[in-house]
């Protein structure tokens, strides 16, 4: 584990990389999003777990993103993601169409090293018409009972955002467990977060069991306000008018440049002015 810049950290997402991003409440890490536009990354497979917004929208409006698998992806009370909106309606992303459940069964089998993780709720459903990697199966220790087997999804690259690290590469997460599957599911994990800390946060008992081993942390940046303009948990709300206006602005691709732009200078401003 090693602890980096924002730019070295996104420098290890190579094109054609399965890049597995976290929901919003678990920490949508949009500094090392607009590291990864800058750098001009492509042919990303994002896997979203389970769901997106701003983020998996930036990536597709920059052109990083050849296919997407996921059960949503909108802006919430903002409204619909208009950059992978728009890349539904010409095709140009492959949607790999999922479920919440799903996506998660997938995820916990590729963290427990199973080949695939069996759930019920989608028989029945199209989507299985879809997907050939779900396959209906008998409940061995029930003759008659089908479930279906969802294979397993163990992505090259898991990115998010945290609350701290400590600089042995420990990396705390709060409430939210996503961020452990994330990285225990995927080769390696990359974490930006708010701070870091002195000390070792295994041995801290008030915090060690919402606490990620460095066994499982590639890389660690120091990204204070590292998913700006979204919320994160209490540390800051989301920024309710720069989001209506990405929202307006990004349903043309030249209103989505002006915005982008306008998010990369603004971001850089705000590390200047917190340093």
């Amino acid at each position: 584990m090693s602890i980096v810049d924002i730019d070295t950290l996104a420098a290890s997402v190579p094109d054609g990389t399965k890049l597995a991003i976290a929901k919003e409440d678990t920490g949508a890490a949009i500094r090392a999003t607009l590291a990864l536009i800058r750098r001009g990354v492509r042919d990303l497979h994002l896997v979203c777990l389970p769901v997106s917004g701003l983020q998996a929208d930036l990536l597709i409006g920059a052109g990083c993103v050849a296919a997407i698998e996921t059960s949503a992806v909108s802006l919430g009370e903002f409204g619909a993601a208009p950059r992978f909106s728009a890349a539904v309606r010409s095709g140009s992303v492959r949607i790999v169409d999922g479920t919440c459940p799903a996506i998660y069964a997938g995820m916990q089998a590729g963290q427990k090293g199973t080949p695939f993780m069996p759930i019920r709720g989608i028989i029945g459903s199209d989507l299985l018409s879809h997907r050939s990697d779900w396959k209906v199966i008998e409940n061995p220790f029930a003759p008659g009972d089908r479930v279906v087997a969802v294979k397993a999804i163990v992505p090259d690259v898991a990115l998010f955002h945290a609350l701290a690290a400590d600089r042995h590469g420990n990396v705390f997460l709060g409430r939210d467990r996503d961020g452990m599957t994330l990285a225990q599911a995927s080769r390696s994990a990359l974490v930006t977060v708010e701070q870091i800390v002195d000390g070792n946060l295994l041995e801290d008992d008030a915090r060690a069991g919402a606490v990620l081993p460095a066994l499982y942390v590639t890389q660690v940046a120091h990204a204070p306000h590292g998913t700006w303009p979204v919320a994160f948990g209490e540390q800051h709300a989301v920024d309710a008018h720069w989001m209506a206006r990405y929202a307006e602005l990004a349903r043309t691709e030249a209103g989505f440049a002006k915005v982008l732009g306008e998010l990369m200078n603004e971001t850089e401003q705000r590390l200047v002015t917190a340093a």
